[in-house]
């Protein structure tokens, strides 16, 4: 039988079309709404945090209970803990978590690597230009202006969005294949908290990620060692940029970083219509169990 999963709130209140489960990602019996006059038959209803946050738990369905016994309510995040107000006063409302993180009930990453049947053959774009650094938030408090104004004494970087140039027409990954570097530096530093910066701007684009974020372990858990650079690797910003500046004279070192690629392709997961399916097959998978997350503050910040 079909499963309903209702979302409370559209993401961000935007209003958009709901996708076919089945023919976008091979899910089937799937019934996505986001009518709230189904709520009585949904078997999953999603809340979004950034707009539980905005509407408070007041916005919440009320009922007596609120929720019916079958029902699993879901709890959607994709910022890091740093960026998601309204944490505490949370617990014991929902049985699911969804977000980034591999220890959700529904885990959903920003991307990932696969192997395909038959790999394709990888050719490498050619490269004309050294660094790259796509920005829309521009904080001087976060740890990733503050590496980039030291790292910039060093080595040549273009920075596009907030504080520089304007994208190509094709957009980021466009712009991106011509140089052979990529600033993937995330707003904070949390457990797996990896984005569509490595995944999209600098795998898609076949440019070599630079990392900023959660530690070298932490991102060898979904990708391949030699795949990128981590700030970590290197005592100063001035090492790494020498370091850079090598790789980019020897060509034999620097195609070493797309070994990985013989055997991998990139998964850039697509915002929303892959979470709402995903956890529409969670609910298939499930059975009858019912949890309640008791701390969900403790467990996000964790």
């Amino acid at each position: 039988e079909a499963v309903t999963v209702l979302l409370w709130w559209e993401p961000f209140g935007r209003p958009r079309r709901l996708a076919d489960c089945r023919r976008h990602y091979n899910i089937s019996g799937c019934r996505l709404s986001a009518d709230r006059s189904r709520f009585a038959e949904a078997q999953a209803v999603l809340f979004h945090h950034r707009d539980l946050a905005r509407h408070g738990p007041a916005g919440l369905p009320r009922g007596s209970p609120p929720r019916p016994p079958r029902q699993r309510w879901v709890w959607m995040n994709f910022e890091s803990p740093s960026h998601s107000p309204g944490l505490r006063g949370l617990s014991g409302l929902f049985n699911w978590t969804m977000s980034y993180r591999r220890d959700s009930d529904v885990f959903v990453p920003y991307g990932y690597l696969y192997a395909p049947p038959a790999p394709r053959p990888f050719v490498l774009p050619r490269k004309t230009r050294l660094v790259a650094w796509v920005i829309s938030n521009w904080n001087e408090e976060h740890a990733r202006v503050r590496y980039y104004r030291q790292l910039k004494e060093h080595l040549p970087i273009d920075v596009y969005g907030a504080r520089g140039l304007a994208l190509a027409e094709g957009g980021v990954v466009e712009t991106v294949s011509a140089y052979k570097f990529y600033l993937a530096f995330e707003n904070s530093q949390h457990t797996d908290y990896i984005t569509e910066k490595l995944w999209r701007n600098a795998f898609s684009a076949s440019a070599v990620p630079v990392v900023l974020g959660p530690r070298r372990a932490n991102y060898e858990r979904f990708i391949p060692p030699d795949s990128f650079i981590h700030v970590d690797d290197f005592p100063s910003p001035r090492l790494l940029a020498t370091y850079l500046k090598f790789l980019d004279k020897n060509k034999p070192n620097y195609r070493r970083y797309f070994a990985w690629r013989k055997k991998y392709e990139v998964h850039v997961t697509s915002f929303w219509d892959e979470h709402f399916c995903k956890v529409c097959e969670a609910v298939r998978a499930a059975g009858n169990q019912i949890k309640i997350v008791q701390n969900l503050a403790t467990w996000f910040e964790s």
